[in-house]
């Protein structure tokens, strides 16, 4: 199957449009419509209703797999560009909104110590798009965080090669009011707070809280953000609760069940040079 065809497919069905799928392609509306019919008689079905033009079911079952499928063929052009590009000493790092803990901020210090010429680009996304920016080879390293059982690897999309490795893993907090019954805890179960109501957040999502405890966490206020600083006002203003790793230092520590907030190194192939070098001093010591 033609990846190019595929890409057209995608194009003409985020647009509902053959022509506003050409224009952004840049090819002719008549390009565009053989190369649909193209990849309809390889299939031997129709992907599109052209009236208006919405996928049939079987397009809408082929875009399912249009999007992993596109983002491997690109992963696998980066991951050879890699292996054969010489060193560069400009490097883009895509990171989740709370991958940068204090002692990851102090290890991309020293290296940019060590590495006097070394131009770093930190560029935030959702954790969920990192490990596709580094496979696409729009990012030479990624750092992704997440909520998991301690030691555990994050779950994180199959999106290739890609080498994924734990660099840092600290407590969780339970982000409470001041006012809040439970702030003056020692510890807290979360298996108590499973009635209570959560902020909808990006950073510590429900349905991970769920996967992992089972039903409840009633959600509150949903925010689409990633400041810290904003998640802790709507805390304290009663929006809901939420989880944050120690460091941000406000709540109550998770004493069960046993979780961590964990940062795992995502990169590709990395040939002797900065990359390489800027990964290596991500990596906690064999000592800690």
């Amino acid at each position: 199957m033609d990846p190019h065809l595929l890409r057209t497919l995608v194009a003409v069905a985020r647009w509902g449009s053959f022509s506003a799928a050409a224009e952004e392609l840049g090819y002719t509306q008549s390009a565009v419509s053989q190369q649909i019919a193209a990849l309809e008689a390889d299939l031997g079905l129709p992907l599109l209703h052209r009236r208006p033009v919405v996928p049939t079911e079987a397009g809408a079952r082929l875009l399912e797999h249009a999007g992993p499928l596109l983002l491997r063929v690109e992963a696998a052009r980066a991951d050879v560009r890699r292996a054969a590009a010489a060193p560069a000493h400009r490097l883009t790092v895509a990171a989740s909104p709370l991958s940068v803990t204090p002692s990851i901020a102090g290890r991309l210090a020293r290296a940019r110590a060590a590495h006097p010429r070394l131009d770093l680009t930190l560029v935030t996304f959702d954790r969920d798009k990192v490990a596709g920016e580094v496979a696409a080879g729009r990012a030479d390293l990624g750092m992704a965080d997440g909520i998991a059982a301690p030691n555990d690897p994050l779950r994180l999309p199959d999106v290739g090669p890609l080498t994924a490795v734990g660099i840092a893993e600290e407590n969780l907090l339970v982000a409470l009011p001041a006012g809040h019954p439970l702030a003056d805890r020692a510890g807290l179960r979360l298996a108590d707070l499973v009635d209570a109501v959560w902020l909808q957040t990006t950073l510590c999502p429900l349905e991970r809280l769920r996967d992992l405890l089972g039903d409840g966490f009633r959600p509150g206020l949903a925010y689409t953000g990633d400041d810290v600083h904003t998640v802790l006002n709507l805390v304290e203003a009663g929006h809901g609760l939420t989880l944050l790793p120690a460091s941000v230092g406000h709540g109550v520590p998770v004493v069960a069940p046993r979780l961590s907030h964990r940062v795992e190194l995502l990169h590709g192939t990395l040939p002797p040079g900065p990359a390489a070098a800027v990964a290596a001093a991500l990596s906690p010591s064999p000592a800690g």
